[in-house]
């Protein structure tokens, strides 16, 4: 028996064990392309009525939103810069499990929304895409896990497609149409399967980064000459001064990072999450991706700029290795190719999650035939048997 054939031994028992994760992967994936631009067009509370001209600064936005969302730890304030995008007060907490916005017009001070996150159609599909709908501690190892098989079968599936002869290169680029439907879906698993190899290998790698540490580590000193990976912290503050200032410090970040980034398409900022801790703040020149934005920390009783010794930096600041490990969400989703690539993301999550299917099928059709032809030689080994 040669390699290939123990190769489709690997390949067939890889699909039947992963299909059904991969397949919810890729559905949810698809679906949630474009979370962002369908929740615009039906989320109303996102808009303001009217833009003014003086914009309520985070503490005022903080005491409305609290009001409305009271007991509950403030994350961070967005302000959107572009079109006519209500003010964002972020409420999260891991331990307590809950996340809310509450959307605030920052011109009137008007509670447009008050939004449980966990409750939200796309949340939902986010929570199958992550965890299968399991809790964390158990979905997530099983969906990396899984993303790690099936970029096993991404690579098995290769070597099965490579044609034999050089004649039939042709055929293993084309879709045969006309074929009867058991070979048609042979080709849709195959060809398709090919074409959007070298994107599920990337939707793949990408996913893992998240999936398992030591695959982040690795990724990331591979890519950075061998640099050890820093996890995400905001530096404390200096215990022993005092605050001095007039405005509230959370006002005076903001004023700052307005002054600093007046083109930036949101600017966030963020209270200390502890008792010692900075004031974090980052500006987004470009709303639709996340890798170009410019982190900042400010200690909260002096306002110095304090520095940090992880990718969460200064745009400029970071190495080609830490703009990959930035970049690495928005290529997944294909953020980063603006709508062309959502849309692309799109058309091939759907494809990557037609391939159980059609391998389900060349399995069951494969097994049926065998059963058949089975059948069919025990009812002409009977015959011979038979008194003349």
């Amino acid at each position: 028996m040669n390699i290939k054939y123990w190769i489709g031994k690997i390949h067939l028992l890889l699909g039947l064990s992963s299909g059904l994760v991969v397949f919810i992967v890729a559905v949810t994936g698809c679906i949630y392309a474009f979370q962002s631009e369908i929740q615009d067009l039906i989320q109303p509370y996102r808009y303001v009525d009217q833009v003014g001209e003086t914009i309520l600064p985070p503490s005022e936005v903080w005491k409305l939103a609290g009001e409305a969302l009271p007991g509950k730890h403030l994350h961070g304030i967005l302000y959107p810069q572009i079109e006519n995008r209500a003010a964002q007060a972020i409420y999260y907490s891991f331990e307590e499990n809950y996340y809310y916005f509450v959307y605030v017009d920052q011109f009137t001070g008007k509670i447009l929304k008050v939004k449980d996150e966990y409750a939200d159609f796309f949340r939902v599909v986010l929570d199958g895409h992550f965890y299968l709908w399991l809790p964390p501690e158990i979905g997530q190892p099983v969906v990396a896990s899984f993303t790690l098989v099936f970029l096993v079968m991404v690579i098995t599936g290769l070597i099965l497609w490579w044609p034999k002869k050089k004649k039939g290169v042709d055929k293993s680029f084309k879709i045969r149409w006309d074929a009867r439907w058991r070979r048609k879906n042979y080709d849709l698993h195959q060809v398709l399967g090919f074409y959007v190899m070298i994107f599920a290998l990337v939707f793949a790698l990408t996913g893992l980064v998240w999936g398992f540490t030591w695959f982040r580590d690795g990724y990331y000193a591979i890519t950075t000459g061998g640099k050890q990976f820093v996890e995400y912290n905001a530096p404390l503050s200096d215990s022993t001064s005092v605050y001095q200032g007039v405005l509230p410090g959370i006002d005076q970040v903001w004023r700052k990072m307005q002054e600093e980034y007046p083109t930036a398409e949101w600017i966030e900022v963020h209270p200390p999450d502890y008792k010692h801790g900075s004031y974090a703040a980052n500006a987004n020149p470009d709303a639709d991706t996340y890798w170009k934005m410019d982190y900042r920390y400010f200690d909260q009783y002096t306002l110095e700029e304090l520095p940090v010794d992880h990718v969460w930096n200064r745009f400029h600041e970071s190495s080609v290795g830490d703009k990959l490990q930035r970049m690495n969400y928005d290529i997944h989703v294909g953020a980063i190719g603006g709508l062309p690539g959502k849309f692309l993301a799109f058309c091939l999550s759907a494809i990557i999650a037609s391939l159980p299917v059609t391998g389900f099928l060349i399995w069951w059709g494969r097994k049926k035939k065998d059963r058949s032809q089975n059948k069919f030689s025990k009812a002409k080994s009977s015959q011979k048997h038979l008194p003349a």
